[in-house]
């Protein structure tokens, strides 16, 4: 195992922060970067590799990675549009420890020497697929780590759910790199719900006025979710408060019963909630509790369509328990957890704290009357949640 992979495969979702001026799709990007300088903060910021554009279709150079090598001892990966030896000794001299090999463009042959090559030089090659075919010629050659970009390279378009469904078919034991398309912190968790170890950001980053900043909002934990929505103005209230996910209840039994799933963003994840049995829905993701007499159960279990990604644990109704975070604290160490039940403005960081979450979930002490939420309160939480030192779990 290189150092890249390495990195990669650390628990949580890592990112690969990319330097590039420009691409094909979005043109001029940030013309003045400086790979040094963009290199040493995200390394600062958290990133667990750095990508570095070495093609001048994206005005790079070698000279690039020859600088990000100079600012950082974090592991670098070349990019470009590699097919011979002699590229690989080039990127391997300038400092890479990772190149990137493009399934579209090589055969199974080129594929297998070319990774050879670069692992007698101490180098990890991430071979980066765009359909279900390359996924296949992928696994059988067993390369990882392994990229899946949601980003079509004739049109330029973006599909992430492709993506997702393709992240979904490769063994968990590789290294899973989701490229292209993220935007936001939902976005990302979205990849990592699929199964991807990391996600390598670009446009978003290059774009930012402070790229190192937009990188740590992106990893970031908690997220947060506003649920109990009904009403279309408090989801584009959640939406302005910079809320990660929205929950619909979608159970009978509920006060807060939605008409159904609203409209969201795709820079957001929406949540159908149910008891008891789940049902067709078009949100991107399903909470689920058991039916306990006749009533919802304390604790749910989110999906990604049929897996079981997060579990929802609730603080106790309407009694005390000294010792309840101290146990969800605990179980958040060994799996996702969404911290819900009695969350407020006044006590989510403290939470927080303790628990170290996945996500964070409020939906009654947020409202003025059932599914009525009081948007001042919405943005105080989300503020709240914000504010705690950013956590990577």
């Amino acid at each position: 195992m290189g150092r890249f992979r390495e990195a990669l495969a650390r628990p949580g979702l890592q990112a690969i922060a990319e330097v590039k001026r420009k691409s094909p799709s979005a043109g001029a990007l940030r013309p003045d970067a400086d790979p040094a300088a963009l290199a040493r903060s995200f390394a600062e910021a958290g990133a667990a590799a750095i990508s570095v554009l070495v093609d001048e279709r994206f005005a790079g150079s070698i000279d690039d990675l020859r600088a990000a090598r100079a600012a950082t001892d974090a592991p670098l990966i070349g990019k470009g549009f590699f097919s011979e030896e002699a590229q690989i000794r080039e990127l391997a001299a300038a400092g890479a420890d990772a190149f990137l090999l493009i399934l579209r463009d090589l055969s199974d042959e080129q594929v297998t020497g070319l990774r050879s090559y670069g692992a007698e030089l101490g180098l990890d090659a991430l071979v980066e697929a765009h359909d279900a075919e390359e996924l296949k010629r992928g696994l059988v050659l067993g390369v990882d780590p392994i990229g899946v970009n949601c980003r079509n390279l004739n049109d330029f378009s973006i599909d992430r759910q492709a993506q997702h469904a393709l992240v979904g078919h490769i063994p968990s034991e590789r290294v899973i790199v989701a490229e292209s398309g993220i935007w936001s912190r939902a976005q990302g968790a979205a990849a990592e719900l699929a199964g991807a170890s990391a996600v390598l950001v670009g446009s978003a980053l290059m774009r930012a006025p402070d790229p190192a900043a937009k990188l740590k909002e992106l990893i970031s934990r908690p997220l947060v979710k506003v649920c109990g929505l009904t009403r279309q103005e408090d989801v584009d209230a959640a939406v302005e408060a910079g809320a990660d996910l929205v929950g619909f209840i979608l159970a009978a039994e509920s006060p807060r019963q939605a008409p159904g799933v609203l409209e969201v963003p795709e820079t957001m994840l929406s949540v159908a909630v149910f008891v008891g049995e789940r049902h067709e829905t078009d949100a991107d993701l399903v909470q689920l509790y058991a039916c306990e007499n006749g009533h919802r159960g304390r604790d749910a279990v989110l999906y990604l369509g049929g897996r079981a990604v997060a579990e929802v644990l609730d603080l106790p109704w309407e009694s005390q328990d000294a010792g309840h975070l101290e146990r969800v604290a605990a179980a958040a160490r060994e799996k996702r957890v969404v911290l819900a039940g009695g969350l407020g403005p006044e006590n989510v960081a403290a939470a927080i704290k303790q628990v170290r979450p996945w996500a964070v979930d409020a939906s009654s002490a947020l409202e003025t009357a059932p599914g009525i939420k009081d948007h001042e309160r919405l943005r105080q939480f989300v503020q709240a949640a914000r504010l705690v030192t950013p956590a990577r779990v």
